[in-house]
């Protein structure tokens, strides 16, 4: 996204496009151009913004004026008064009065750019992959050389807990005091351990940064080594990535060519070296134990903690293990400081976060934004807004084990505090947008068949829990649930959760459970009228 002093923003919900929201758009962008403006100021059109009272509705950032209705007509005066000679344009203003606080992210972002903020992705797509002397260049291994030249291990990680910064895997846990568990473990043996299994259905932000960036990961790991004692890292690969698996091959043959990895890093009497383990398409090494075991030859299934693996991991030593986008944050700590990331996102969740949008909306794909936005700012700028002709209904945050999102929620900043205090989970960042089509007993399907499937079986409660789950949402589908299913439902997803062995059994009755809470309306039409509201599930219920 080009560098622009203003955003405008035109709305283009299906009200606002039959009010002719594409004329005003085109007027705007005629105007710009006959100002010459069109190298300062960025136009698009969004999605539904929230409000229909005044629309079409035009929204001018950085300044976050809102006008409307706008009729093409008012464009010359649009630009010339507010883009051109810097005023508002008092007499085109939305009823401000019977708007303001009911657009909540509109204000929040007032004195910004509703624009990408790149801090981890900020070379991807910049520099050669291949290339560590380009790495080097823009900033790479300064970080590295800052920590082990004028920082002791105890200093970084203060400066990491000052930061904020928390895991990005999916629950959130401060990365600092997890370094600080590992640290302070008396051992004469640690590991590292970077987890880019990344085997989460529609979660592909690690591949792009692996693939974009490679270097950024090797550099911070050498940095957590550094900081929490240990000597060896692991980066555990997703199988099926094979050009992040080369890319990563090399970045690391390069790094010990160049002394940024191996013996004596920048001259000091730190050592660190990193070894890359691919992994064999098993959903379950996503969880931390389970790939430990997997590292170390045996089945991927999860350990009963605690112990926890800061403690006894890795061949029964300390090990610290983080995701890929939460290890990559570090370097740019190290360089800028706490403060400068705390200035970034919310006070209670910093920095950014890598999103991947899929689903029913006109732009996919993955964008860095920071933490705090809002679910309806995603569809609306982002993503471009709804799939023409489809109403935004539900998004499932966090791939399959995320929470489903309805749209009473899509205001509520997506940061972890926030979130949990809405009762549902951010999760890793994977994004599936739906729309009224979607039938929520056949999500929930979907989602418990790839449970089922995945779990190791290892523990009862997930094993039985989740294949006892299908079938009922199953025979829902198909005309034959009873009312009585429903209760059984909440009990498996709250058995699941208290006493399966790892995380895949304890959220895989979340869609479940979110479900029954926000359209439990649909899922009982399927039992008591034999019918889905979608249109999706095949019904065969008897004739009378």
């Amino acid at each position: 996204m080009k560098t622009v002093r203003s955003m405008i923003l035109v709305s283009s919900d299906p009200l606002s496009m039959e009010r002719g929201a594409q004329q005003v758009f085109e007027s705007l962008e005629q105007e710009i151009r006959a100002f010459g403006l069109q190298d300062e100021i960025s136009i698009k059109m969004v999605g539904d913004v929230g409000r229909h009272d005044a629309v079409p509705m035009v929204i001018v950032y950085p300044e976050a004026i809102l006008y409307g209705p706008l009729q093409p007509s008012d464009a010359h005066r649009l630009v010339e008064e507010h883009l051109y000679k810097g005023r508002v344009a008092e007499e085109l203003l939305a009823p401000v009065r019977e708007l303001t606080g009911k657009l909540a992210w509109l204000s929040a972002r007032r004195g910004t750019l509703p624009a990408e903020k790149r801090v981890i992705l900020a070379r991807a797509g910049i520099i050669d992959p291949e290339s560590i002397e380009e790495y080097i260049i823009h900033e790479g291994y300064a970080a590295l050389g800052k920590a082990l030249t004028e920082m002791k291990p105890a200093e970084v990680i203060d400066l990491i807990k000052k930061s904020g910064l928390r895991g990005r895997g999916g629950a959130g846990f401060p990365t600092g005091t997890k370094w600080g568990f590992v640290a302070g473990t008396p051992a004469d043996k640690k590991y590292v351990i970077c987890n880019a299994d990344e085997s989460e259905p529609g979660t592909f932000k690690d591949r792009v940064i692996i693939e974009g960036d490679p270097y950024s990961l090797i550099e911070s790991m050498t940095i957590a080594g550094y900081a929490v004692g240990a000597d060896e890292g692991y980066i555990y690969v997703r199988g099926e990535y094979t050009l992040a698996q080369a890319r990563l091959h090399h970045a690391i043959l390069e790094a010990r060519e160049m002394g940024f990895l191996g013996k004596n890093i920048f001259g000091t009497d730190f050592n660190f070296d990193i070894h890359i383990h691919s992994g064999a398409g098993a959903y379950i090494c996503g969880e931390e134990t389970a790939l430990i075991e997997s590292i170390e030859g045996k089945t991927g299934q999860p350990r009963s903690r605690p112990p926890f693996p800061t403690t006894h991991g890795l061949w029964g030593k300390p090990t610290l293990v983080n995701n890929v986008e939460t290890l990559v944050n570090i370097p740019p700590i190290v360089r800028e400081g706490a403060e400068w990331y705390r200035s970034l996102g919310t006070p209670s969740s910093p920095g950014t976060k890598v999103y991947t949008i899929m689903g029913n909306v006109n732009k996919t794909g993955v964008i860095e934004v920071p933490m705090g936005i809002t679910l309806r700012e995603v569809i609306a700028i982002y993503a471009q807004g709804m799939k023409p002709g489809s109403t935004f209904k539900l998004a499932q945050t966090g791939g399959s084990s995320g929470s489903v999102i309805p749209a009473s929620l899509q205001d509520t900043p997506m940061d972890f505090d926030s979130f949990n205090k809405a009762g549902v989970a951010l999760g890793s960042g994977a994004l599936l947008i739906c729309d009224e089509e979607t039938c929520v007993i056949d999500l929930a399907k979907v989602l418990l068949n790839f449970f089922r499937k995945e779990s190791c079986g290892k523990c009862s409660p997930c094993r039985i829990g989740t294949q006892r789950s299908y079938e009922i949402l199953d025979a829902i589908s198909h005309g034959k649930g009873k009312l009585e299913d429903l209760d059984t439902l909440i009990h498996l997803a709250d058995s699941m959760y208290a006493l399966s062995n790892c995380g895949l059994g304890q959220t895989a009755g979340t869609p479940v459970r979110d479900i029954l809470k926000y359209f439990r309306a649909e899922v009982e039409a399927h039992i008591r009228l034999g019918v889905c509201p979608a249109g999706v599930c095949k019904m065969h219920v008897p004739v009378q």
